[in-house]
C-alpha cells in the first residue's frame, strides 16, 4: 500500500510554503551584534534553530491549511492551494505535519530544554491560532506577531546568545508591523476588488489597521535607536548607530509597498525589492563594522 506521505510529493512541498522559510532567517538576527564573540557552535546553534522553524512553521501550514480548506475554496486566491483543492488529502497533510513536528522537537532537544521551550510556545501558540484565536481580532494579530518575535529569541538562545531587552523590544514591535501590514494589505485588496476577506479581517476598519502599524513603526525605530546606543557603549564604535539610517530607511520602504497593498506575504515584498534587499545589506554591513 502506498503511504500518504509518498502521494502527490510535489503537492505536499507547496503545501509546506517553502518560499515562506525565508522568514526563518530572523534566528540570525541576535548574531549581527554578537559576530565578535560567535564561534562554531554558536553559528551551529543558529543553524538548528533555522531548520526548526523551517520544519515547525511548515508543520503548522499544514495544520492550519486542513483547518481552513472549506474557507479557502471559497477564496479567489487561496482555493488553489494544495488541500484547498484535493490535491494533498487531510491525512496526508497531517501525517506530514506529525513527522515535521518529530524533527523540530528533535532538532531543538539537540540544543536543550530552552529551545524546546521555545519550539513549544510557538507550537502551542500556532495550534492556538488555527483553532480559534485567528477568529478574535487583536488576539490573531498577537498571535501571527508570537510567530516572528519566537524566531529573534530561538536564535539567541540556540547560539548560546544573551539578548538585550531593547533588542526584544524592538523585535516584538518590528513583528507587529509585519503582521498589521498584512492584514491592511488584505483589507485594501478587499475594499478596492470587492473580493471576499476573512471575517477577522472585515471587523477591522482600515484607519485601524494603519493605527496599529503607526504604533509598531514609532515603537520600533524608537526602541531600535536605543538599542544601537546600548551597543554602541559596549563596542566603543560608531557604526551601530549608524546602522539606524538603513534601518530607518528600509521600514521607510517596506511601507511604501504595505500601503499599495500588497503587504499580504512579507517575505515576496523582501526578495522582490532589489532597494529593500540593498537596504538590508547596508544595515547587516553597519552591524557587522561595529562589533568587528
Amino acid at each position: 500500500m502506498t503511504t500518504p506521505l509518498l502521494v502527490a510529493p510535489p503537492g505536499l512541498l507547496t503545501a509546506m510554503r517553502p518560499r515562506q522559510w525565508v522568514k526563518n532567517v530572523l534566528v540570525l538576527a541576535p548574531l549581527l551584534p554578537a559576530a565578535r564573540a560567535l564561534d562554531a557552535d554558536a553559528l551551529t546553534g543558529a543553524g538548528v534553530a533555522f531548520l526548526m522553524f523551517c520544519a515547525a512553521a511548515s508543520a503548522v501550514y499544514l495544520g492550519n491549511d486542513v483547518c481552513d480548506r472549506e474557507v479557502d475554496r471559497a477564496h479567489p486566491v487561496k482555493r488553489s492551494r494544495p488541500i484547498a483543492c484535493g490535491a494533498v488529502t487531510p491525512a496526508q497533510a497531517l501525517s506530514t505535519a506529525g513527522v515535521l513536528l518529530l524533527v523540530a522537537v528533535g532538532l531543538a532537544l539537540s540544543r536543550g530544554p530552552q529551545l524546546l521551550v521555545v519550539l513549544l510556545l510557538y507550537v502551542g501558540i500556532q495550534t492556538a491560532y488555527c483553532l480559534r484565536l485567528k477568529h478574535e481580532p487583536v488576539l490573531e494579530l498577537a498571535s501571527v506577531t508570537s510567530g516572528f518575535l519566537l524566531r529573534a529569541v530561538a536564535g539567541g538562545v540556540a547560539a548560546g546568545i544573551v539578548l538585550s531587552d531593547w533588542f526584544l523590544l524592538s523585535a516584538a514591535f518590528g513583528s507587529l508591523f509585519v503582521a498589521a501590514g498584512k492584514r491592511y494589505g488584505e483589507a485594501l485588496t478587499g475594499e478596492r476588488t470587492g473580493a471576499r476577506v476573512r471575517p477577522v479581517v472585515a471587523r477591522y476598519s482600515l484607519t485601524y489597521l494603519r493605527f496599529v502599524w503607526t504604533l509598531a513603526a514609532t515603537v520600533v525605530v524608537s526602541t531600535y535607536v536605543q538599542w544601537a546606543f546600548e551597543v554602541r557603549a559596549g563596542t566603543g564604535s560608531v557604526w551601530s548607530v549608524v546602522s539606524c539610517v538603513p534601518f530607518v530607511l528600509a521600514l521607510l520602504r517596506y511601507a511604501v509597498v504595505v500601503d499599495e497593498g500588497r503587504g499580504e506575504e512579507p517575505e515576496g515584498i523582501v526578495l522582490g525589492d532589489s532597494v529593500l534587499l540593498s537596504l538590508g545589506g547596508l544595515w547587516c554591513a553597519s552591524l557587522l563594522l561595529a562589533v568587528s
